[in-house]
């Protein structure tokens, strides 16, 4: 039986009303429901080492439970403002969120490191009306100054 084509409104509810929501409020499973059985998510961090988890890993593939499971030990989340574009041709979709913010939680290691807001972009690929594959860019451009850290030129930025 063939899928449903999503509508531009069905692509934005369950990026936004299903997935980034049930971010927002630690429920792992409606997460899990909203990718397909061979998802994958990749993370891309400034210049830290590439990151990808599986729904479903095999061998020594990350798992989802590893990257959910540490934000929600750590973190309550709150996207601000997002705004998704999408592509239904292509069956894609991207989303910003600017002012991502993470709040330390009681009892985590990374409490003396505080808040962070960050900023975001993910792009989405589907799949029978689900995501199939994941990227998440973030950058924390105000983690240097707590580090102690002066402010450079973006990489290829002209001085």
């Amino acid at each position: 039986m063939a899928t449903k084509k999503m509508t531009r409104a069905d692509y934005v509810r369950l990026i936004e009303k299903k997935y980034l929501a049930s971010v927002m409020k630690d429920d792992y499973a409606t997460i899990r429901d909203c990718f397909t059985e061979d998802a994958r998510a990749t993370i891309y961090h400034g210049d830290n080492p590439v990151q990808v988890f599986f729904k479903n890993p095999k061998g020594r593939q990350q798992s989802f439970d590893t990257f959910y499971g540490h934000l929600f030990a750590n973190y309550t989340t709150n996207f601000g403002t997002i705004h998704t574009v999408v592509d239904g041709d292509k069956g894609t979709a991207a989303t910003t969120y600017f002012g991502h913010r993470l709040t330390v939680k009681k009892g985590s290691p990374y409490k003396k490191a505080g808040n962070m807001r960050l900023n975001n972009a993910n792009f989405f690929w589907f799949r029978g009306g689900k995501i199939a594959d994941m990227i998440i860019y973030y950058a924390n451009p105000t983690f240097g100054k707590k580090m102690g850290l002066k402010p450079r030129m973006p990489t290829a930025f002209p001085k």
